[in-house]
């Protein structure tokens, strides 16, 4: 932690706790006493701070400002990677929002995030010119279809949709139960539970041409299947029979791959000779074989033994094209 940031973790915690022990303060930010009165020493004489020990409460505490003196304030803000994400991407998205009922109630908010943006003595437009969040094959999703889908989300109402199926190269007529929006990779998705099936699907909503809503109340599933369905294993196409897939990345891939998450659950080992052992679940392997497929022959696929038929497949079939006749 350097020294700017300890200046905002000290701030923070005065105006959280109100009285902050020394021993507080060398805990939160793993530095020793003498830093952390250096700290303090420097924001009351260089930056006008008014940080005061309280004695009879054992800890600092912010008193107030003396008359007279200049007005607190800490040097430029910086964000966190997660925080400077956020930030980008609502402003990149509000800006991008076709007009309609919510653009007035939206300007505010509009304003408050650049206004955030710049706190650091920097102006939203330099920050946006510098650092830019873009979004890779993204598909959109007809405007009119969203707000239908979220209604009848909130409502708990079925839904009748056409629904177009890529793998099968079909359209189906479906009544589902929507149950949560998902955002995933720059685009959409609707888990769901399919009355033609009797099952619980997912639904790309950029795959739907046509939605109405029905006035039959949805059929409810609970959090914890949802979560057994979805969430357990890789990426969109998850489901609750999963299977462990162990892929081995060449030592060059290796720097990369290994800082990489591909799911919550992966476990991640080097061997001897500096390959990159990767071990994470699936259910189905539509997704895991892009992604494998990516990295071309910096990885091999060592399990399941019909994962690697269905990589050895498709690598034949890249080959042939690329061969002379």
């Amino acid at each position: 932690m350097d020294r700017t940031e300890r200046f905002y973790r000290i701030d923070m915690l005065l105006k959280e706790k109100s009285v902050v022990s020394l021993a507080c303060f060398m805990e939160e930010m793993e530095v020793s006493r003498s830093t952390i009165r250096r700290d303090i020493e420097y924001l009351r004489d260089r930056l006008n701070a008014p940080i005061v020990w309280d004695r009879s409460r054992s800890g600092y505490r912010y008193g107030g400002q003396p008359e007279g003196m200049p007005r607190y304030s800490l040097p430029g803000l910086w964000f966190n990677e997660s925080e400077l994400h956020a930030l980008l991407s609502m402003e990149s998205l509000l800006a991008n929002l076709q007009p309609g009922l919510l653009g007035p109630h939206l300007i505010p908010l509009k304003k408050r995030i650049r206004k955030l943006l710049a706190s650091g003595g920097h102006s939203a437009e330099e920050i946006a010119d510098k650092v830019r969040v873009l979004q890779f094959a993204a598909r959109p999703v007809p405007e009119k279809h969203f707000p239908l889908i979220m209604t009848a989300l909130l409502n708990r109402h079925q839904l009748h949709i056409h629904h177009f199926n890529r793998g099968a190269d079909q359209t189906l007529v479906r009544t589902i139960s929507p149950q949560r929006l998902i955002y995933y990779r720059d685009n959409w998705y609707l888990d769901a539970w399919c009355h033609l099936r009797d099952d619980l699907r997912c639904f790309s909503l950029d795959a739907i041409s046509q939605v109405k809503a029905l006035d039959l109340a949805a059929r409810d599933v609970s959090e914890a299947q949802l979560n057994r369905e979805f969430t357990t294993a890789y990426g969109i196409f998850a489901g609750c029979r999963t299977t462990d897939a162990v892929l081995r990345f060449s030592p060059e891939c290796a720097r990369w791959v290994a800082r990489e998450e591909w799911h919550p659950e992966q476990q991640g080992t080097v061997d001897e000779n500096g390959s990159y052992i990767l071990c994470l679940p699936f259910a189905n392997d539509t997704e895991l074989l892009m992604d494998i497929m990516r990295y071309g022959p910096e990885v091999e696929v060592l399990k399941p033994e019909s994962l690697r038929e269905k990589v050895k497949e498709r690598l034949e079939l890249s080959l042939k094209k690329y061969q002379k006749k």
